[in-house]
């Protein structure tokens, strides 16, 4: 049997062939000024217009692709910068908060509240938690305007870090955080890992025994909860994250004394009854720093 030579065959050009100059003028047409930005879909119609046909919309889109044309030609945003936010170290109160809205639903279906809370990620304290019936800018730069005023920190290098909604990036909260000495930092556009202590602490809220879960009645009764979850919260709630001691008591620097107290009592059982203490006493040890968003390598 014979050797197909189809493969190889020398075969004589097409009559319909485009010649040089042709492929030359689509290539112009498609790089000029007015269609540069547009893909042939939009170039053959809109030559069509004018009484003008040059070729088919395949035609088009065979010269660009054999001439290494056939990107993307549509007009894009350019890309933004979603990389990880640097990380950043508090070693004491009022040097990093972080901020957030949430929905405090109603009786009513489709109507909710926003709950504006702030909160010290080195104590976990609740430095800021208003509610109002809109989600504004305006009424955001009022809360952390009385949070900074209420802690005494104007113009200590505070970092605020929130997310990018339209509230955090207004142009009244940047103001007022220039007006406050206020520096901004933001999570990567859906991230919420970027925030994780408000997360968390909106969390908290709304997994509390004393949640309303049908909703609440007016907004006046949402700002009354909100102010007796806020008291709990500081001074009653002992957080797992600070060693079990309260917001309040860690912001006030308390917890060094408590946590050696601890320390002394469980060395003391220990020392009592060592038989039954098969390893180490329970770590009481005083947390100096606390990060946001650390690096990879410090975390474990």
């Amino acid at each position: 049997m014979s050797k197909d030579e189809r493969p190889t065959a020398k075969r004589p050009a097409p009559s319909n062939k485009l010649s040089e100059e042709e492929r030359s003028v689509i290539l112009e047409t498609c790089n000029s000024t007015e269609f540069a930005s547009y893909p042939p879909g939009y170039i053959v119609p809109t030559l069509a217009d004018d009484g003008l046909y040059i070729g088919s919309e395949s035609t088009f889109y065979r010269v660009l692709k054999e001439n290494g044309q056939l990107a993307l030609r549509a007009p894009t945003k350019l890309r933004m910068n979603n990389n990880k936010p640097k990380q950043k170290i508090a070693t004491r109160p009022n040097q990093l908060w972080t901020w957030d809205i949430s929905y405090l639903a109603t009786l009513t279906r489709g109507q909710h509240y926003y709950l504006y809370m702030i909160v010290d990620i080195f104590s976990r304290k609740i430095v800021g938690a208003e509610v109002y019936a809109q989600e504004l800018g305006e009424l955001a730069a009022d809360v952390l305007q009385r949070a900074v005023w209420s802690e005494k920190c104007v113009n200590e290098g505070m970092t605020l870090h929130s997310d990018n909604g339209a509230p955090m990036r207004s142009f009244t909260m940047q103001a007022k955080m220039r007006d406050l000495g206020v520096a901004s930092s933001y999570s990567r556009p859906r991230v919420s890992n970027d925030n994780p202590y408000s997360e968390s602490l909106f969390r908290t809220t709304k997994y509390h025994h004393s949640w309303p879960k049908d909703g609440f009645k007016n907004i006046a009764e949402a700002r009354e909860w909100v102010n007796k979850f806020t008291h709990w919260y500081n001074n009653v709630h002992k957080h797992s994250g600070i060693k079990y001691v309260t917001p309040e008591q860690r912001h006030c620097g308390l917890d060094g004394a408590l946590l050696k107290r601890r320390r002394q009592t469980y060395l003391a059982a220990q020392l009592k009854n060592p038989i039954r203490w098969r390893n180490n006493i329970r770590n009481w040890d005083y947390i100096d720093e606390v990060s946001l968003n650390p690096e990879s390598k410090d975390v474990a």
